[in-house]
């Protein structure tokens, strides 16, 4: 897995659910040196910045293949340079990559359709919406898709990303790592609790976290998956620096200020807290919603009642 980066300044990261009788909370710190997204498309109201899927700028992954490359879109950082980065990889239907390498190691989660990355001989492993995987660097693999919308989220420690021949492959400390969908571990919120107790109640809608990468200790570099139960509402809040999440699945609203009206949230878009913003997501009442979140420090969450769908 990639080891954390240390150099950079920490911030918190907060969520807190808005429904019930007491509250809920995750608090971790995030890295302030990562920039959020600049397109002209993002909306800044009180310091949180939300970029929309459908404002989202489209190019080539790998401009050298032309047509035939997989799209991309910036959400956070530049991939094209130095430093860590977040952005959206759009697959035709049945695109299959010929065998290639990375110069860094990266991470994916699966937003739409089927993406399948192995080892060229490798049999077809599918992972469907919500799914995990890592790419390490330097090892032989292919990439393929399956579906009339296929649609990841990818994310690099440092770029910048870079596509080379298998000619150039090395073995590295990273493993690459499939996780499909059905069998990542959720822990209920009031579990998930790294270095302080925490209160829970008895409801069985209560938000659930899945770790996915990162140490579980101190100020450590981590990503989690959160499922955000149907009718519940978190608010995020950034000191400082910015935070990064990624919608997976589900169709939450956003109010990036009391002032303004909620907006809809497609999956991938994407949302930026920092300098004290509190964003309020809410998960519709038929629909739970799914978050992908990078950060860094301990969390605290405290479990709460939630509306029930109707």
């Amino acid at each position: 897995m990639l080891k954390p980066d240390r150099s950079l300044p920490t911030s918190f990261f907060t969520l807190i659910a808005t429904l019930g009788a007491c509250s809920a909370t995750v608090s971790c710190a995030s890295s302030g040196g990562e920039a959020a997204a600049t397109s002209s498309h993002v909306a800044t109201g009180t310091s949180a910045r939300v970029l929309q899927v459908s404002d989202v700028d489209w190019g080539a992954l790998n401009p050298a293949r032309g047509d035939a490359s997989p799209r991309a879109a910036t959400l956070w950082g530049d991939r094209t340079e130095s430093g860590p980065s977040g952005f959206l990889v759009r697959f035709a239907d049945g695109f299959s990559s010929p065998p290639h390498i990375h110069n860094v190691t990266y991470r994916g989660v699966v937003i739409h359709g089927l993406i399948h990355n192995d080892d060229p001989d490798a049999a077809s492993m599918w992972l469907p919406t919500g799914s995990y995987w890592t790419q390490a660097v330097g090892e032989s693999h292919i990439t393929a898709a399956s579906g009339n919308d296929n649609l990841a989220y990818i994310e690099i420690d440092d770029g910048p990303y870079l596509v080379q021949p298998t000619t150039d492959a090395f073995e590295s400390a990273d493993r690459s790592v499939n996780i499909d969908a059905s069998n990542l571990v959720w822990i209920d919120a009031s579990e998930f609790v790294w270095g302080e107790a925490s209160a829970s109640n008895e409801s069985k809608s209560e938000p659930q976290v899945a770790h996915l990468w990162g140490d579980t200790r101190g100020d450590a570099w981590r990503g989690v998956l959160i499922r955000i139960p149907a009718g519940t509402t978190v608010e995020l809040r950034g000191d400082d620096m910015t935070c990064h999440a990624v919608v997976i699945q589900g169709r939450p609203t956003i109010q990036t200020a009391r002032s303004t009206p909620p907006r809809s949230l497609e999956p991938g878009s994407y949302v930026g807290s920092s300098k004290h913003a509190a964003p309020r997501i809410t998960a519709p009442r038929n629909e739970a919603t799914t978050i992908y979140a990078r950060s860094n420090g301990t969390v605290h969450m405290h479990t709460i009642a939630t509306r029930s769908a109707q």
